[in-house]
């Protein structure tokens, strides 16, 4: 676990210090930091409703931890693994509803259910178990999101069938922190909850937010491939680097991102894959899934949906492909290569 929240930590200082540029007197910023959805989080808020605005984020973001977390034994997804489903509250099935439709969009990609071989591989518990052919043919058996049943508000698991709405949580998270931010009247801010970024609007100023996207082979967080300039949207990477296991015996280190069709490390070429959309449980999802996919499969999800999102990705050789959405937007001090629909 110490491993994990120093990776978390790593992300916050990366995002507090290429994330945002230094504000006037007057638009000083209010700001909350805290640690829930097991990572820390920084919440930045300007204007006259500034603090009362973080007040009711940092409550919304423990509310939604408190019933979605896989391990708290109270919480609504705990209950639903137990039971083999029930009702849904309206936040639990809404996440439900874009998990599934993620699930189908992208071919299985990602997949909301593939918490038992997170189990089996030790990474919720951080000890590593690398499973046997067998072990992981058991598990698989029982995943698979075509194994969910949702009628009305209703979800129905077939036996053996956990779900994990982690992989989407702290997108949709995000977004509906941009929500509550504008029934506040705030009109500037910018929440980084584990690394996944959203903001809402441009900087008091009127500059743009300034995101630094990691460099997934430096030794050090805040060693960056590249910077974004964004407003109103939501920017979400993930990588293997952000939590790893390693095999005490043979030094083997294995990541946390599983394909779902094999159960096992997702080895696609890519070391990192970051995506932006104004949809933040979108981005959430898609990070995982187009990582899972690789690049060439990534490409053509993309060209099919540009208005929809777009996506900077890099290699494990280094290289970098950006979204012609925002290539615009995004600098470096490496080439990187436009992809065009």
């Amino acid at each position: 676990m110490r491993r994990f929240l120093c990776a978390a930590l790593a992300v916050l200082l990366l995002f507090l210090s290429a994330g945002c540029s230094g504000p006037s007197a007057k638009d000083a910023p209010a700001v909350r930091e805290l640690f829930a959805m097991d990572t820390y989080m920084t919440l930045t808020c300007y204007g006259e409703n500034a603090e009362e605005a973080l007040d009711a984020a940092e409550a919304e973001i423990r509310r939604l931890d408190a019933l979605l977390s896989t391990g708290s034994p109270d919480s609504e997804v705990s209950r639903l693994n137990r039971d083999g489903g029930g009702e849904l509250s309206e936040d639990t099935l809404a996440l439900v509803k874009a998990a599934l439709a993620a699930y189908e969009d992208t071919g299985g990609a990602f997949d909301i259910t593939v918490l038992p071989l997170m189990e089996l591989w030790g990474f919720p518990s951080g000890a590593l178990h690398v499973p046997s052919d067998e072990e992981l043919a058991q598990a698989l058996a029982v995943t698979g999101s075509g194994r969910l049943s949702l009628g009305g508000n209703i979800l129905s698991l077939e036996p053996g069938t956990e779900i994990d709405l982690g992989g989407i949580a702290k997108g949709y998270a995000s977004a509906r922190l941009m929500d509550l931010f504008r029934s506040f009247g705030v009109e500037h801010a910018i929440v980084s909850l584990g690394g996944n970024v959203q903001c809402l609007g441009a900087k008091p100023d009127g500059s743009l937010w300034r995101c630094g996207i990691r460099d997934p082979e430096a030794e050090k967080a805040d060693e960056l491939a590249g910077i974004l300039t964004v407003r109103d949207t939501a920017v979400i990477t993930s990588g293997p680097y952000e939590r790893k296991l390693t095999d005490p015996d043979t030094g083997q280190a294995y990541h946390h991102i599983l394909d779902p069709s094999t159960g096992r490390p997702a080895d696609t070429g890519l070391a990192s894959v970051t995506i932006v959309s104004a949809d933040g449980a979108l981005a959430d999802a898609l990070s995982t899934a187009c990582f899972v996919m690789g690049p060439e499969k990534a490409e053509a999800f993309w060209r099919e949906r540009p208005e929809t999102f777009d996506m900077i990705l890099i290699l494990a050789d280094g290289s970098m492909l950006v979204t012609e959405g925002i290539a615009g937007a995004f600098s470096s001090s490496r080439s990187f290569t436009v992809i065009r629909e």
